[in-house]
């Protein structure tokens, strides 16, 4: 389902999901920014820093992993209730290059909403100059979680 016809059931969906990214430390380690949010797709952009890399200069796996999967989760979020929460079920990622670049934009699409379970699709590609490499892809599964203490936004 293409994300351009998803429509959130919050009209504050933008607002929620800044909200909620800028709640989020491990983001922060990331110095990741939110570049692109829309009903159902969410763009997040870092730069190559040293701290995020393996023994290779490469960013590290579990770095992309991390923030493909704010990518999907936020994806899903913006179209949920506006009392609701999202958390990751499963996901998988597949590594299809050495992530070597300047900066990296991965994005996160909404491949099939639902009331509580969301299916997702995320893309990390790695920038440099002018060009942008696929490095990676994954596969989410997101839950929707309302009326659970301690779990908000």
């Amino acid at each position: 389902m293409p994300h351009s016809v998803l429509q959130p059931k919050d009209p504050c969906f933008s607002e929620r999901v800044h909200q909620s990214f800028a709640l989020q430390g491990a983001m922060q380690t990331l110095g990741a920014r939110l570049q692109q949010v829309t009903p159902g797709a969410v763009d997040i952009v870092f730069d190559w820093a040293a701290a995020l890399t393996q023994q290779h200069g490469f960013v590290h796996a579990g770095m992309l992993s991390t923030a493909l999967d704010s990518a999907c989760g936020y994806a899903a979020f913006s179209l949920m209730p506006a009392d609701a929460s999202v958390l990751t079920i499963e996901f998988k990622t597949n590594l299809l290059a050495p992530a070597r670049g300047d900066r990296f934009r991965v994005e996160g699409r909404v491949l099939k909403p639902g009331r509580t379970i969301t299916v997702c699709e995320g893309r990390a590609f790695a920038i440099s100059g002018a060009e942008e490499k696929l490095v990676a892809t994954m596969g989410c599964t997101l839950m929707c979680v309302q009326g659970r203490a301690g779990v908000s936004g």
